[in-house]
């Protein structure tokens, strides 16, 4: 299922080249089907989103947008417990972001110059929440607080209905708790394009956030530009760093909760030790015969998964940080003292007592992380992703005479004599 090896220069790089390729190109027929139902969308508004609803979830339901009423009424048709864990984590969360929140600043100068930049939220964003079997109420929490907490206007969320022809309630509890404006019951390629453009009945949207399948991952990437993206998510995955002191039983049960995930997602130990390596296998092979979606788990830990046996814990995180995976797990006796050489990760988890759901659900910082290595670059969804900022110049006559002539020689020399011109004829 899961193999065990030593690095040896050339074992690392084997491995970053297979994950590299479970992450390559968009199939051209899914690219192709997509194209033609953004553009459907793009010309026929709610005619062509129905259409595609029938023609996908055998059915439209028979109101698109779901009353508030309804929504509110989820908290209490819902199970008690799930309900308060929803508000837990949502707290979590709301503590986390607002600790990211920028302010708007202004810079008074002796002579008289003023600049600042002025920071604040989107306008309209729209969240994509999957449907079905595939239903995350965290990521409604997760996309949603840090949206609100920046100061966005409107919240629109879309979402699949379920074949009953209405929103899944757990979905609609998340939404209630985290403060969702509108929702409307649709999913797919279809609705990304409905939110890009908006039709008759749903709001045109600034930003688009939140996971999908190939079609609303490829829709979003066809339609970044038209209007702002999260970022374009590849298969999920955790990288477990770990030494003598780690529990193989918790390494085992911490590989196959983000192997679940996908048979495209990756599952990969790091250790010094090598009866750490073996006795996780064993873990592995215990622990998986109980578990739900174990033909899943064990394609993605057969294709993707490794556990490679390091000359030391700084071998292992120069791998990690090579690697810069979306998880990673610091399952060693000293957590803390790695911090500072972690420079590529999604989020870090650190201890024995850390593990990656806790993450997902509940601690606070967010669980929408950079995938595929772009952890090197991008960073976790965050206030941040739903601010814009404008920056504002205030100079008087005597400020722009004393910098006249360094203008204008710039501009001179760039040969755009219409903007030296500019500075010229004021004086």
């Amino acid at each position: 299922m899961i193999s065990v090896t030593k690095t040896d220069g050339v074992t690392e790089k084997e491995v970053i080249r297979q994950l590299k390729e479970r992450s390559g190109e968009v199939d051209k027929k899914v690219t192709a089907t997509v194209t033609e139902i953004i553009e459907n969308v793009r010309k026929n508004g709610d005619e062509a989103a129905r259409e595609y609803t029938i023609k996908f979830d055998g059915k439209a339901p028979e109101k698109l947008e779901v009353s508030k009423e309804e929504i509110e009424n989820s908290l209490k048709i819902c199970d008690k417990d799930f309900v308060n864990a929803l508000y837990k984590a949502a707290e979590n969360i709301k503590d986390f972001h607002q600790r990211q929140c920028q302010q708007s600043w202004l810079n008074t100068m002796d002579n008289g110059v003023i600049l600042g930049q002025r920071i604040r939220g989107l306008n309209r964003v729209g969240l994509y929440v999957p449907g079905g079997t595939a239903a995350y109420p965290s990521s409604v929490l997760m996309n949603a607080i840090p949206a609100k907490i920046a100061g966005v206007k409107e919240l629109v969320m879309v979402t699949p209905p379920m074949k009953n022809g209405k929103a899944n309630p757990n979905i609609l509890a998340a939404a209630a708790v985290a403060g969702v404006d509108r929702i409307f019951l649709i999913g797919g390629a279809q609705a990304v394009a409905c939110l890009a453009y908006g039709t008759q009945t749903i709001p045109r949207v600034d930003k688009i956030v939140g996971p999908g399948n190939i079609f609303v991952a490829t829709a979003k990437r066809l339609l970044y530009g038209t209007v702002d993206i999260d970022m374009v998510a590849g298969p999920s995955e955790i990288l477990i760093v770990a030494d003598k002191t780690a529990n193989p039983e918790f390494l085992a049960a911490d590989l196959m909760s983000q192997a679940e995930h996908d048979v495209l997602a990756s599952a990969i130990l790091l250790t010094d030790d090598e009866k750490i390596a073996d006795e996780t296998v064993k873990a592995i092979e215990r622990q998986v015969k109980d578990l739900s979606r174990k033909d899943i788990i064990e394609k993605s830990l057969n294709d993707f998964g490794a556990i490679l046996v390091c000359k030391d814990i700084n071998e292992a995180v120069d791998f990690a940080n090579e690697l810069a995976p979306e998880h990673l797990e610091m399952a060693v006796e000293n957590p803390m003292e790695y911090i500072g050489k972690i420079d590529n990760a999604g989020s870090v988890f650190l201890g024995h007592y850390s593990p990656e759901p806790l993450g997902d659900y509940y601690a606070g910082p967010n669980h929408v992380l950079p995938t595929s290595g772009t952890a090197r670059f991008f960073s976790p969804l965050s206030v941040d992703s739903f601010i814009k900022k404008s920056s504002f110049i205030y100079y008087n006559e005597d400020a722009l005479k004393k910098a006249k002539d360094d203008i204008i020689k710039l501009a001179d020399t760039e040969g755009l004599t219409a903007h030296a011109n500019s500075i010229k004829v004021r004086f």
